[in-house]
C-alpha cells in the first residue's frame, strides 16, 4: 500500500466512525497529517508509537538500517497537525448536544476553550520531530482524531449492549478491564480507575470523553449534570477540570490515556489492514502495543 493510500484510508475510516451526526462536511482532520515523506512510498513495515519525537525517529532510523522500515506512525500531533489541534475541538459541540445541552451553550463553551488551546499551542516549537524526519529522510505521519473516533465508537457501542451495560460505577471499571489494551495498562499500574464517586453509585447517563482533540471546557460539568449526565468516562482529567467536576457531583472513571490511544490506533489499523488485504509488519514503541481483532 502506498503512503498516500494508507493515510487516506485512515481519514476515511476516521470519518466513518465520527460521532457527529452530520458527516457531510468532514473531509479531513486538522490534527492528523502526512508530516514528511513521498506520497508514493510503498508501505509494508511501520513503526507505531503514541508519541514520536526525535529520539524515536533516531531509533526508527537505526531499525531501518538493520532490518528495514518504511514509515513511522505517531498518534499525538506534531508539526502542522499540532498547530491545528484546536480546530478539531468543534467535534465536541455535537457530543455536548447529544448529551442534552443547547447548541448555543455548547458552541460558546467549546469556542472559548478552542481559543484557549490555540493560544497555548501557538508558541510551541511544532516542527522539531518533523525536521528530524526530514533530515533522516524518514516518512512520518500522525493519526489523532481518526484513532480517537474509533475508541469512542468502540466504547459507546460496548456500553450500550444489553449484556454489558453497566448499572453501577464499579461495573464501568470491570468492563474496561476486559479489554486487552486496558489489561496491559493494569500491569503498569495505569489501569482504569474511579477518581470521583464510588463503585456502588448508580452509573446513570454516561458521557464518553474520548475524542475531540483535548479536554473541553471546564465550565460545562454543572450543565451536564442538569442535562442528566451522571458519569464521565475519560482518557484523562486535569486538576483544574477535576475541581469543577467535584462541584457538579459527577462520577468520573479514568479509562487511561495511553491505553485508550492504543485501543483507538489498533482499531484503526485493523480497518486499514482489512481494506489493504494485508497485515503490516508493526514495530511497537512509545507506549503502543499491537492487538489485532478478528
Amino acid at each position: 500500500m502506498k503512503l498516500i493510500n494508507f493515510y487516506n484510508q485512515a481519514v476515511r475510516f476516521g470519518r466513518a466512525v465520527d460521532p457527529r451526526r452530520d458527516k457531510r462536511g468532514i473531509t479531513s482532520f486538522s490534527d492528523s497529517a502526512i508530516l514528511f515523506g513521498k506520497l508514493n512510498t510503498e508501505v509494508n513495515k511501520i513503526m507505531v508509537g503514541i508519541d514520536i519525537e526525535v529520539a524515536e525517529l533516531l531509533l526508527a532510523d537505526r531499525i531501518r538500517q538493520k532490518e528495514g522500515l518504511d514509515l513511522v506512525v505517531a498518534h499525538h500531533p506534531e508539526g502542522k497537525a499540532y498547530a491545528g489541534l484546536h480546530e478539531v475541538m468543534s467535534l465536541q459541540v455535537d457530543l455536548l448536544r447529544q448529551a442534552g445541552l443547547a447548541y448555543k451553550t455548547a458552541f460558546r463553551l467549546i469556542e472559548e476553550r478552542m481559543l484557549e488551546v490555540e493560544r497555548r499551542v501557538l508558541p510551541q516549537n511544532h516542527t522539531r520531530p518533523v525536521d528530524a524526519a526530514r533530515l533522516l529522510n524518514m516518512p512520518f505521519i500522525n493519526l489523532h482524531t481518526p484513532a480517537d473516533n474509533h475508541v469512542y465508537r468502540f466504547l459507546y457501542r460496548l456500553f450500550k449492549q444489553k449484556h454489558t451495560a453497566p448499572r453501577l460505577v464499579g461495573d464501568v471499571v470491570k468492563i474496561l478491564k476486559t479489554i486487552p489494551e486496558y489489561q496491559v495498562a493494569e500491569k503498569f499500574n495505569t489501569g482504569p480507575r474511579i477518581i470521583l464517586g464510588n463503585s456502588k453509585r448508580p452509573v446513570g447517563k454516561i458521557l464518553f470523553e474520548m475524542t475531540g482533540g483535548t479536554e473541553g471546557s471546564k465550565d460545562v460539568f454543572v450543565k451536564l449534570y442538569k442535562a442528566g449526565v451522571r458519569t464521565l468516562v475519560s482518557m484523562h482529567l486535569s486538576e483544574e477540570h477535576l475541581k469543577k467536576v467535584k462541584d457538579a457531583n459527577l462520577n468520573v472513571v479514568i479509562a487511561g490515556h495511553i491505553s485508550s490511544d492504543t485501543l483507538g490506533l489498533n482499531l484503526l489499523l485493523d480497518n486499514i489492514e482489512k481494506s489493504a488485504k494485508q497485515q503490516f509488519q508493526v514495530v511497537a514503541c512509545s507506549g503502543f502495543t499491537r492487538f489485532r481483532r478478528g
